[in-house]
């Protein structure tokens, strides 16, 4: 029943490789990037219960992935800490989830350690370049994950809330993906209309250290 009702919103096209791709947000030791739309005629403390989408947008040929579990832990524990409860027929809103990662070019400016030494060392002593002469420029590549989190009125089969959650994405989080996750889904929810009434169920994860 569920499925007819969020066929109207339209599934975060599926998970294409973004399987773990996720929202390893939050390797590095700055917290990720969070951006939140939501509908200003919404009002959420009306909301009391929820569900997920059947075939959810991190789900993978018709079956459940890991990503998608982790996922559902997670909004799971933030929304109940919101008094929201899960039930398995006619829910308020319904949960639906996207994540891919993107191949991304960083580039860097570094002062010269070369300066005055070796080629251009028959300058020492006399004079020094202009400012900005000596700085090399470093281009990387890396990734960068994303995560959306969107929360549709199930009677309305309107979105009303999305959490969008951006952060590089390291080997190390992709090893440690559920906890990766549940960083990614607390800063998306720390951003939520409602606050939290109770403590979550499992203890907050702790931010990394750099």
């Amino acid at each position: 029943m569920i499925q007819g009702v969020f066929s109207g919103v339209g599934r975060r096209a599926a998970g294409l490789g973004m399987v773990a791709a996720l929202l390893m947000l939050t390797g590095c030791a700055s917290a990720p990037e969070v951006r939140i739309s939501s509908d200003s005629s919404a009002d959420f403390t009306q909301y009391k219960t929820f569900a997920f989408a059947d075939l959810l947008g991190t789900d993978r040929g018709g079956y459940q992935s890991i990503v998608s579990q982790h996922l559902k832990d997670a909004t799971t524990r933030e929304l109940q800490a919101r008094g929201l409860r899960l039930v398995s027929a006619s829910p308020q809103l319904l949960v639906n989830f996207s994540a891919a990662l993107h191949e991304k070019l960083r580039v860097s400016s570094t002062p010269s350690p070369m300066l005055g030494m070796g080629y251009y060392g028959y300058r020492a002593g006399m004079y020094t370049a202009w400012p900005l002469y000596a700085e090399r420029q470093t281009v990387s590549q890396y990734t960068e994950g994303t995560l959306n989190i969107d929360l549709v009125d199930a009677s309305r089969k309107q979105l009303v809330w999305e959490g969008v959650v951006t952060d590089s994405v390291t080997q190390k989080d992709l090893d440690q993906l559920k906890t990766s996750i549940n960083i990614a889904v607390q800063a998306a929810f720390a951003k939520y209309p409602v606050a939290v009434l109770q403590a979550p169920s499992t203890p907050a994860v702790p931010a990394k250290a750099p």
